[in-house]
């Protein structure tokens, strides 16, 4: 099988790579470092040319709220155009659970209008709508800390680790169109605790403020915004934080 992987190079993009070659299937790594750029529409023809797949875990390299917007609806549109034209029979895309409840947050706001325009479009298509990475927990205090102190919301998630994305993403390769599909890990945690939990195991100093108003990249979120829809068959990976955590210091 050919797979084309917009944002190859990213965190999932690499992890699902890493796993469709050693299942011995051909795979084409499109960005613009690989000359393909879904955004402009160069290479993009080339590269879906012959694909079964086509899999997009691209990223915007701004994040202004319209051109957050305006990237995703362009590179959306690119490569659904592209991929009629050639024949591809599956577009996936890698989208975030909850973030028709949060329409007000930017980036949520970009996202869905990347989903509605494949729902829409002439190719069989598979959304994988995962929870937050707890790989980007750290990034999150991070962006959130203020004189040695990292104020975040206690409204729960539930996040996932990356690599169990990955292997979700793969079998919606393997497995073919099935619509919308919601994935998550198997706690629900308030994010100051998640973080709190993070910088403690990293011997992290800071201090972490609960602050419901502190929202989440821009909008405030309730306990259920950003957790599996209720009365959706969401997969629920069996990796939690404290097993993510472990594994890390393993690795390293």
């Amino acid at each position: 099988m050919k797979v084309v992987i917009v944002g190859g190079t990213g965190l999932i993009g690499t992890k699902v790579r890493e796993r469709l070659e050693a299942a011995g299937h051909a795979v084409v790594v499109a960005t613009p470092s690989t000359g393909v750029n879904a955004a402009t529409g160069e290479g993009l023809a080339e590269a879906v040319s012959g694909a079964d797949v086509v899999v997009d875990v691209s990223n915007a390299p701004i994040w202004e709220p319209q051109e957050l917007i305006d990237f995703f609806a362009t590179s959306t549109g690119n490569q659904l155009r592209a991929e009629q034209e050639a024949g591809v029979a599956h577009h996936i895309a890698v989208s975030i659970v909850g973030a028709e409840r949060a329409p007000d947050n930017f980036y949520m706001a970009a996202k869905l209008v990347q989903e509605q325009l494949i729902q829409d479009g002439a190719v069989p298509w598979t959304i994988v709508k995962a929870t937050q990475f707890f790989e980007f927990l750290r990034g999150i205090a991070d962006q959130a800390t203020s004189d040695g102190q990292v104020r975040v919301t206690e409204a729960t998630l539930q996040p996932i680790a990356a690599d169990d994305v990955a292997d979700r993403v793969v079998e919606a390769v393997i497995g073919g169109p099935a619509g919308v599909v919601e994935i998550a890990g198997p706690e629900a945690v308030g994010l100051a605790d998640l973080v709190r939990t993070v910088l403690e195991a990293d011997g992290d100093p800071r201090t972490v403020v609960a602050d419901h108003a502190a929202g989440y990249f821009g909008s405030v979120i309730e306990d259920d915004t950003l957790v599996p829809t209720p009365g959706v068959d969401a997969w629920i990976a069996e990796q939690n934080l404290a097993t993510w955590l472990a594994s890390q210091k393993v690795s390293s």
